[in-house]
């Protein structure tokens, strides 16, 4: 199965994404410190955003499954460039917080744990990428 996403580059390294089904969209930035104005996610940003959103889609559906309701969960997503041997993500570290009122037991925290390792961005990501991922059950 293909998604259609049609980009158009606006000028000043902005771009504009459309997703062709939904219709939604989101604009592209450049980081400051790769001349642009960074009022915008970056490409990268993106990268990390994938990463983030689709871990935690990976543990809802098998909380889904297990009758677990995730829903207060959160994760926060640090991305590392890297500049050798080229500009890159060179690191990403999430941290993954679930709240008092989700209450896991151990099986489930080992296989939420574990399902978070088939999260598809994860595995699209080239080794070279150091992924680091915290579980902070509360």
């Amino acid at each position: 199965m293909s998604v259609e996403i049609n980009v158009k580059y606006e000028g000043g390294l902005r771009c504009e994404a459309t997703h062709v089904p939904s219709g939604a969209i989101l604009k592209t930035d450049a980081p400051t410190d790769n001349g642009g104005k960074g009022e915008e996610f970056s490409p990268t940003d993106l990268v990390a955003v994938a990463f983030g959103t689709c871990t935690m889609t990976i543990m809802g559906m098998f909380a889904e499954r297990s009758s677990i309701n995730l829903e207060g969960a959160t994760i926060n997503v640090s991305k590392e460039m890297a500049s050798h041997p080229s500009r890159m993500i060179g690191k990403l570290t999430g941290i993954i917080t679930f709240p008092k009122s989700i209450n896991l037991s151990e099986s489930d925290k080992q296989k939420l744990e574990k399902a978070f390792e088939h999260c598809p961005v994860k595995q699209s990501l080239h080794p070279d990428v150091k992924i680091e991922m915290k579980f902070i059950y509360q």
